[in-house]
């Protein structure tokens, strides 16, 4: 599972990257500074970790994580392969998640690919590349199920190319029921869950008011930041931004943690929501998959209140739990399985 931070060029997304995912991927200011992806993980934010480890008093906590991807900068005409852009919208459909920046600082010492600074442009070029790209994958699909008319997906990609052809992303069309798992093979950008990024200085503002319009028309979620730290109250809003971008991306993800606990270690695990404890338990380790026979279960807020584990117990919130449970966010488990 990957997030994918794209945007024009020289809007500050390597600079994200390398806060994000603690990594020094070159950032210069010059278009395309960026050419091949850039990799990292994320640690996410747990405070639960921390509490936990209060009351256990562990020997280290392990954070779940997720994958991060900086991608190089898009301009207008990338769908047609402009600045390698066929390349860079390839990589975008590799990723699960996006997190589209956009410039709203105005530093004459840092080179704008449009020649001055407008975030509601930019944010529209974005998305007209990704929508011209979306709508030549759905046109090659239906050339070649043309025979097909009265199919469910062809009439799903009819409507969804009409959709894009009004300048919309996928991710706001109405779709009914399972409709979804039709077109999920061609791998659409637009219809990818995203999180937008406004970058800003503290002098302007450039119309964010407007930037929180069109997000909220889309129902996605919105994080403005500095990377420029001058002082105390900013380098809290900035790491309260950092953590909020990763935590939002673990969210759009459909990504939930469970917790171990020992006295070697506390450790968050990533699962997809709606995962039972049968599969949760290979995510520890296949072996335990393969012997399964229960799963103990306490919540956190439960193991928190009592303060241990006999605690809670005796209190009635601990429970055997087989193959079929589904997890909930914060579950601490114990699996019990034939070795």
């Amino acid at each position: 599972m990957k997030c994918g931070i794209i945007g024009l060029p020289n809007i500050g997304k390597s600079t994200l990257f390398n806060l994000i995912s603690n990594s020094k991927a070159l950032s210069k200011n010059f278009p395309f500074c960026t050419i091949e992806p850039n990799y990292g993980i994320t640690k996410i934010p747990d405070k639960r970790l921390y509490e936990l480890k209060t009351l256990i008093n562990s020997n280290k906590i392990v954070p779940s994580k997720i994958k991060i991807v900086d991608i190089a900068g898009l301009i207008k005409g990338s769908h047609k392969g402009e600045g390698l852009g066929n390349k860079f919208l390839s990589h975008i459909r590799e990723t699960n998640v996006i997190i589209h920046m956009i410039r709203c600082f105005n530093d004459i010492r840092v080179l704008h690919v449009e020649g001055g600074i407008n975030p509601i442009r930019d944010k529209e070029i974005i998305d007209i590349e990704l929508q011209f790209k979306d709508l030549e994958t759905i046109e090659k699909r239906l050339e070649k199920t043309y025979k097909n008319k009265k199919s469910i997906s062809t009439i799903l990609l009819q409507k969804v190319f009409s959709f894009l052809k009004e300048g919309k992303n996928i991710r706001i069309f109405p779709f009914k029921n399972n409709e979804k798992k039709y077109i999920e093979d061609l791998q659409l950008l637009t219809i990818k869950p995203v999180l937008y990024v406004c970058n800003i200085d503290d002098k302007n503002d450039f119309n964010l008011k407007n930037i929180k319009e069109m997000v909220k028309k889309e129902k996605s979620t919105l994080v403005v930041l500095s990377l420029k730290i001058k002082s105390y109250d900013q380098k809290k809003n900035y790491i309260s931004g950092i953590d909020k971008i990763i935590k939002e991306s673990y969210k759009l993800l459909n990504l939930q943690s469970f917790f171990t606990i020992g006295k070697e270690e506390i450790r968050a695990w990533s699962i997809p929501n709606h995962y039972t404890a049968y599969q949760a338990s290979s995510v520890i380790h296949t072996d335990l998959k393969k012997g399964f026979i229960c799963a103990e279960i306490i919540h956190y807020k439960d193991f928190i209140k009592y303060g241990s584990k006999e605690k809670a117990k005796k209190a009635g919130k601990t429970f055997l739990v087989g193959k079929n449970y589904l997890i909930k966010d914060g579950d601490i488990i114990h699996f019990r399985f034939n070795q």
